[in-house]
């Protein structure tokens, strides 16, 4: 399974982190930068299993929560295909 680290010390906005996401899964340029295109893109737009691992990530940061959240739902919504962890 591959894997792939998203390091949050170097990410410091979504913006920023669509880019990378964009940049890592060599998406389209037509992404939409929005956390609907995202569930897209996790659900039917990569290539599968892939592990997710988000490095220096805080928790507590609101900026965030919506993307942890939705990373969490795609890993049980896609049933071992994608495991999601932080750190």
């Amino acid at each position: 399974m591959r894997s792939v680290v998203f390091d949050f010390a170097k990410i410091g906005s979504m913006p920023d982190f669509y880019l990378q996401f964009v940049d890592t899964f060599l998406l389209p340029d037509w992404f939409g930068n929005n956390l609907d295109a995202l569930w897209d893109a996790l659900t039917v737009g990569i290539n599968l299993p892939v592990q997710i691992v988000f490095t220096h990530f805080d928790r507590q940061a609101l900026d965030f929560l919506p993307l942890y959240r939705l990373f969490e739902q795609a890993q049980q919504e896609l049933d071992g295909l994608l495991l999601f962890n932080s750190q």
